[in-house]
């Protein structure tokens, strides 16, 4: 990434931040020609500007906190136990062959948490970061460092889309969706109006041959046209023509990423993995981290519906362990997903592990999930019967 104290480096660091800043000039802009060219100026009821304006800055303000967190949110580094101690390091760089270095990462990662693979079925490591990549962890070149459950790296945003801010991320489209398509829709009649008003002057000549043949009507048609242009005067008209504009360009555009990334966490898939499926012993699996649709949703968004739409982080796991389906667990280097590892808040706090009922009936296998009653966390049998009960 260079040397942080140079030139070069505050130079490359400021020029990341311009997407961000043309965002923000975007989104203050249409703050000023929506609340006082449109709403103070244009409107005259006081009603609909009271309207207007309680929903506008309820959008607004959810817009801006979603960008927010989604822009400031500092990503997790992986865990120290995914680090290559020096010795092995040492091993590894002195290893003669292929074969070789790929025993000395099987036997550090035997007992981490691991079932991602490379193509050639290798244990993924990380050159330059000097670790064991935890499953779904990609190094992002942009941010010179390895992001847990990394999606992408958005330039609008100007930091890495991953375990930590994927929420803040899906709300910061949805949220900027919702506000295009709100501004659109309530400045689209006086958007029709100034519209109107213009295209008088296309048929200024007509207006004019009308008048030499009846000028009786010269009078009537200049007092209409002055009548009309005065609803909407000055730079005023030009804010609400963009304003309708840019809202309905923005909201085309997002319209699809939105849709697109709803696909994607319904699947419990990153945009990564839907164009490189992730590598696990058994070889690809496009949906080996799908848990069923609605138990997808809540690996993002959480458990506690209150909290869905807001900007808070309540993603489930810690980003290094994920449930996998059952054919994928088993053998060296692997882990019981549901068993034997414990998936927790990001803060700690862990969650109620899914049980699965076996179905027999299902096309693969697998299994009904649903989650415990508290007389089966307090069942001595349960401790010895999860890891019995994978998912499928």
């Amino acid at each position: 990434m260079g040397n942080p104290n140079g030139s070069c480096w505050w130079c490359l660091k400021a020029i990341k931040w311009i997407p961000v800043i043309f965002i923000l000039t975007i989104v203050f802009w249409s703050y000023y020609a929506y609340v006082v060219q449109l709403c103070y100026y244009t409107i005259d009821s006081y009603v609909q500007k009271a309207f207007y304006l309680f929903f506008f800055h309820i959008l607004f303000l959810l817009f801006l906190w979603s960008y927010w967190q989604t822009v400031f949110t500092e990503l997790v580094g992986v865990p120290d136990k995914f680090k290559i101690p020096a010795t092995e390091m040492e091993n590894l760089l002195h290893a003669e062959s292929d074969e070789a270095q790929r025993q000395v990462l099987e036997r550090f990662a035997q007992d981490l948490p691991v079932t991602n693979r490379t193509i050639k079925g290798a244990i993924r490591f990380c050159e330059k970061c000097v670790l064991i990549k935890p499953d779904r962890a990609h190094h992002c070149s942009v941010c010179g460092t390895c992001v847990l459950k990394m999606d992408h790296h958005c330039p609008w945003v100007n930091n890495c889309v991953g375990f930590h801010n994927y929420k803040f991320f899906m709300l910061f489209l949805a949220y900027a969706l919702l506000y295009c398509v709100y501004i659109a829709a309530t400045s689209l009649q006086y958007f029709i109006r100034f519209w109107k008003v213009n295209t008088m002057d296309d048929y200024e000549f007509a207006d004019k041959y009308q008048c030499q043949q009846q000028p009786e009507k010269a009078t009537i048609l200049t007092k209409e046209r002055f009548f009309r242009q005065g609803e909407l005067e000055g730079m005023g008209r030009f804010h609400l023509l963009f304003l309708f504009f840019v809202a309905l360009m923005f909201a085309v555009s997002l319209t699809s990423l939105f849709l697109y990334h709803c696909y994607l966490i319904l699947h419990n898939r990153s945009t990564l993995e839907a164009f490189r499926p992730p590598m696990f012993r058994t070889g690809k699996d496009k949906d080996g981290f799908s848990l069923g649709k609605y138990n997808n949703f809540q690996e993002v968004f959480g458990d506690d519906s209150r909290l869905w739409f807001l900007p808070i982080f309540t993603s489930l796991g810690n980003g290094v362990i994920f449930p996998v389906r059952s054919q994928h667990q088993g053998g060296p280097n692997t882990y019981d997903s549901m068993g034997s590892t414990q998936n927790s808040f990001g803060d700690g706090v862990t969650f109620p592990e899914r049980l699965c009922d076996e179905d027999t009936h299902t096309l693969l296998g697998s299994a009904a999930q649903r989650w415990p009653d508290e007389t089966e966390f307090d069942s001595p049998g349960l401790s010895g019967s999860r890891s019995s009960a994978p998912l499928s």
